[in-house]
């Protein structure tokens, strides 16, 4: 698609010289941009992504689609692409980068149609009162919306890994940067019809704003466990702790299950540590289908699972507890990331869980965590694969009726 609308595209109108001033000044800034932010790019390349990737190269594309003609729009973009490739992105899939610029081709193409369909036809195509202003702001909005669909088509039909649309829509907060980009873009060819000496000063704010992109990213590293996609220790603590002044506070309750997989060593020691990951992000999947979306799921350790559940009375948190237990008792595990090259197909996995509340059992974090942790040790000891309360909840232990499973117990 993108490499027919660049051939129709040069049966267009002839490039004026004026246009041809404004492509060489916007590739010429797009180019000291990727420069200036190339090693802040180059560390986002870097990361982990299963969602739409967030640049700011639209910034100048959408300043294009503005001012010169669509065959010029594709030539910055071709350009952009090339010096990030040579600059910025070092070894890369090219099928990848190849396919991110085609979708701005069409992106562009797009929002040009939307311009010309409102009647802004002859650049510069800037809002000059309020039907203009409407008409670009719909331009920028298809050249978002088309974007964002392709790319997030590519991810779900690419991925090897199972990738749900939730994750492959991405963080909204990564679309705010897009739409500010977009806005970045209308204000850089406004300034540079009227005022381009004035140029550098909005580019030093883009390069601000550009920085600023890393810290989401470091943000969701931090919070957040990459194996499993859970929150991690450190986080989940906080918001623990956060949770009990709010409880204290409104009178409320706070629980938490501390689990501990049994016997999951055996895994990793018959299958190898991949299919032992790879359980691990299943049974991740099905603790959280279990509990409500604001409760909270941590891995705390290799095979520990923490959950923070607030509001929620004592025996409500034995039934969610015994709700998980019997799920991941009973529900079989795939393994494809074995050792020996095989699938295996394990039963279920059992779990032990200790179980924790404020104000009943523990006033502060530590308190209930300590409490949650000892319920847990008793529940190993007395025979796995069983809920256990802490103690001075008035609470009866919940167990599986029948002995306890290995749970590497593999079905061929």
């Amino acid at each position: 698609m993108a490499v027919a609308i660049t051939a129709l595209s040069t049966a267009g109108p002839t490039i004026s010289r004026r246009e041809l001033i404004w492509f060489a000044v916007l590739t010429v800034a797009s180019i000291v941009h990727l420069e200036a932010a190339r090693t802040i790019e180059r560390r986002r390349e870097q990361a982990p992504k299963h969602s739409p990737y967030t640049n700011l190269k639209s910034l100048w594309v959408f300043a294009a689609v503005l001012l010169v003609p669509l065959p010029l729009v594709i030539a910055l973009t071709v350009i952009s692409y090339l010096y990030c490739w040579l600059r910025v992105y070092g070894p890369a899939v090219a099928v990848r980068k190849v396919y991110s610029a085609s979708t701005f081709v069409i992106a562009s193409a797009t929002a040009e149609a939307v311009l010309h369909a409102g009647g802004l036809i002859t650049a510069p195509r800037l809002p000059t009162s309020a039907w203009s202003l409407l008409m670009v702001i719909a331009a920028a909005a298809a050249w978002w919306l088309t974007n964002y669909a392709l790319v997030v088509l590519a991810i779900l039909l690419s991925s090897d890994e199972r990738i749900s649309a939730k994750a492959a829509l991405g963080h909204p907060a990564d679309q705010l940067v897009v739409a500010a980009a977009l806005g970045l873009g209308v204000t850089m060819a406004v300034v540079l019809v009227h005022s381009p000496w004035v140029l550098p000063a909005p580019m030093l704010a883009v390069l601000c704003v550009h920085r600023d992109l890393l810290l989401p990213q470091y943000m969701r590293q931090a919070r957040t466990d990459q194996k499993t996609g859970l929150a991690a220790a450190v986080y989940w603590s906080d918001a623990l702790a956060a949770a009990l002044r709010r409880a204290k506070l409104a009178g409320t309750s706070v629980g938490v299950l501390f689990l501990d997989l049994d016997r999951f060593k055996e895994i990793n020691d018959i299958y190898g540590h991949p299919a032992g990951d790879q359980a691990i992000q299943v049974i991740a999947d099905l603790v959280q289908a279990e509990v409500r979306s604001w409760d909270l799921v941590a891995r705390w350790g290799g095979d520990e699972l923490a959950v923070m559940l607030p509001n929620l009375g004592q025996q409500q948190l034995l039934d969610v507890a015994e709700r998980i237990r019997s799920r991941l008792a009973g529900t079989p595990i795939t393994l494809t990331a074995t050792s020996d090259g095989k699938h295996h197909t394990l039963r279920g996995v059992t779990t032990s869980m200790g179980v924790a509340s404020f104000p009943q059992t523990g006033n502060t974090a530590d308190e209930l965590l300590l409490a949650a942790d000892r319920a847990l040790l008793h529940a190993k000891k007395t025979g796995r694969n069983r809920v256990v309360p802490a103690e001075g909840s008035g609470l009866a232990t919940v167990d599986d009726p029948a002995t306890d499973p290995a749970s590497t117990t593999a079905a061929p």
